[in-house]
């Protein structure tokens, strides 16, 4: 696990650090209860990433103290993971995603397997699951041959002994969870 994310300071935006803290496949954190004011926050930084703590709390209405307080709580608790960018992988010519199912060899170990995806940069997330596979993993790759590259490389590790590959070919939701922060806020006491 790398070091906890630093929540952007007064005078500066926020810093662009890795996602880290809980997440699939490590110990979940304590649930950190948010409200409405902790839910404003994120929803501001989410749409405006650059922006300051203090530019923040003069459009919150809120004094700057309690806007960093809450962003540290946020970070601490592992509610805000990170303050990087999001990066499209299309832009940068990987166009092709695809979802892998995994089975995995009998005692060969989630854990071996994640560091092997881990170590792959064209898995951009796994996932340990119910059901047929042991695993899901989200692949791209630059084209259809390049995705066949990558699935080889996948099972290039021992322990994976079948894998099963979707082909996405439309995103219609993407990777959000600001909706659910709103919704996790309607139900904070207070």
């Amino acid at each position: 696990m790398g070091p906890s994310p630093q929540p952007p300071t007064h005078s500066s935006t926020p810093p662009a650090t890795p996602s880290s803290g809980p997440g699939p496949g490590s110990p979940a954190a304590p649930s950190a209860p948010v409200d409405e004011l902790d839910a404003r926050i994120v929803r501001l930084f989410a749409a405006e990433p650059r922006i300051g703590v203090l530019e923040a709390s003069r459009r919150l209405g809120v004094a700057r103290g309690t806007v960093q307080a809450r962003l540290d709580r946020l970070a601490r608790t592992g509610v805000v993971r990170g303050w990087g960018p999001e990066v499209e992988p299309a832009a940068l010519g990987y166009g092709v995603t695809a979802f892998a199912s995994l089975e995995l060899r009998q005692g060969a170990g989630h854990e071996a397997v994640a560091r092997h995806l881990a170590g792959i940069p064209e898995v951009l997330e796994a996932h340990t699951i119910t059901g047929p596979a042991d695993m899901l993993a989200r692949l791209v790759a630059r084209s259809n041959a390049d995705l066949q590259r990558v699935i080889d490389e996948v099972l290039a590790f021992d322990g994976i002994v079948r894998i099963s590959t979707v082909i996405a070919l439309a995103t219609q939701v993407r990777p959000r969870v600001v909706p659910l922060l709103s919704r996790a806020a309607e139900g904070a006491p207070g």
